[in-house]
């Protein structure tokens, strides 16, 4: 099928490198670390919050200062 050899991974770099230049290389890798990151927290992280808790805990507490 399609497949990415060392020199065709150079020649991607290179290019990369002559676009965004040396400087900016270290701030593109950082920001790829951190969107990865974020990605993988997303998606082991449960879809909803469960605040049944909360407002079982909140709700006596509004009765007895509306009562005072």
């Amino acid at each position: 099928m399609f497949s990415i050899g060392p020199a065709q991974i150079l020649i991607i770099l290179l290019i990369v490198l002559v676009l965004f230049g040396a400087k900016k290389l270290p701030e593109i890798g950082g920001g790829l670390g951190k969107a990865i990151r974020n990605f993988r927290k997303a998606t082991t992280e449960p879809d909803e919050i469960d605040i049944t808790e909360q407002r079982k805990k909140e709700e006596p507490e509004k009765k007895t200062d509306q009562n005072q």
